[in-house]
């Protein structure tokens, strides 16, 4: 499955780098591919999807704010998959029977990265695995206005509905509040839901989503309107929406030209990059001295 919109996971290469990750989930997923490692970033196919996998260093770690949420279709497909993630992992919610699914679970694995299996028919998304964002803390309720922000920012968006917390829940602390969400950006399924008990897991860089852009006029589109009202402008295509979301705003080139075998190309690449907050692609592409997409 091809798409311009993936996560990027960051790992410590001191504790835990993307190679280790990578190895981890190839053999955990039996569609598993690794199709690039650059030594700072690995990326990864689960089922025909793309992650990327950043050594970043000890300032971030994966944590419940951003899960991978995973379709599965049958019962041995969600205990085989627990299994192969437990691992010293954290558990959040037990594998076991729910009002939602006959079969789910949510854990921690070891590398922090948190995964949600659930047992569900087939359904219209393409994707086996689902992005969810998870709001809590200080951004608990902010669910349902975040969905309609970013679908006012991306092409091609479509919901899928919003289910809410109700009386019938019994739950003061969450009624009102969204408790289940699916939607696109892009054509790229996306979920997002507000806590449902009272806890704190605020979004950092340690899973951002980075969109491949075509031209610098969608960069400069996507980055004006990510970072208005309370974002913030970071380095290297970095930046935090203003509900803490990370996203990466990067030319659809710059993986090819960092990853490319001539590494004295490559690191003026970098070399550039590194000076950039927001991506300009004539700088890049005059660094790296050739039309990347003739490469």
């Amino acid at each position: 499955m091809k798409n311009n919109i993936y996560p990027c996971l960051w790992f410590d290469p001191e504790t835990g780098s993307a190679q280790a990750a990578a190895d981890f989930y190839y053999t955990a997923f039996k569609d598993a591919k690794i199709t690039t490692d650059a030594g700072i970033v690995v990326s990864l196919e689960l089922f025909g999807q793309k992650l990327l996998l950043l050594n970043g260093g000890p300032e971030f770690r994966p944590n419940p704010s951003i899960s991978l949420f995973v379709i599965c279709r049958s019962e041995d497909e969600v205990e085989t998959l627990w299994k192969n993630l437990s691992p010293g992992s954290e558990v959040m919610m037990p594998l076991d029977t729910y009002d939602w699914s006959p079969k789910y679970g949510w854990l921690q694995d070891k590398f922090g990265v948190s995964w949600q299996l659930m047992l569900e028919e087939p359904s219209y998304t393409r994707q086996k695995i689902v992005p969810l964002f998870f709001f809590s803390g200080k951004k608990h309720g902010k669910a349902e206005e975040a969905i309609r922000f970013y679908l006012s920012v991306f092409k091609n968006t479509q919901s899928h509905g919003i289910l809410k917390y109700t009386d019938e829940d019994q739950n003061d602390y969450a009624n009102g509040t969204v408790k289940h969400a699916q939607f696109e950006l892009d054509g790229y399924t996306f979920m997002a839901m507000d806590s449902g008990v009272e806890n704190d897991h605020p979004f950092t860089e340690g899973v951002s989503i980075m969109v491949e852009c075509k031209n610098q006029e969608e960069i400069d589109a996507y980055w004006a309107q990510l970072t208005a009202d309370g974002g913030e402008e970071s380095m290297c295509g970095w930046l935090k929406d203003k509900y803490g979301v990370s996203w990466q705003i990067l030319p659809d080139t710059l993986i090819n030209m960092v990853t490319h075998p001539d590494k004295a190309r490559a690191k003026r690449v970098m070399d550039a990059f590194m000076q950039m907050k927001k991506f300009d692609i004539a700088t890049l592409e005059k660094a790296f001295g050739e039309n990347p997409s003739r490469v």
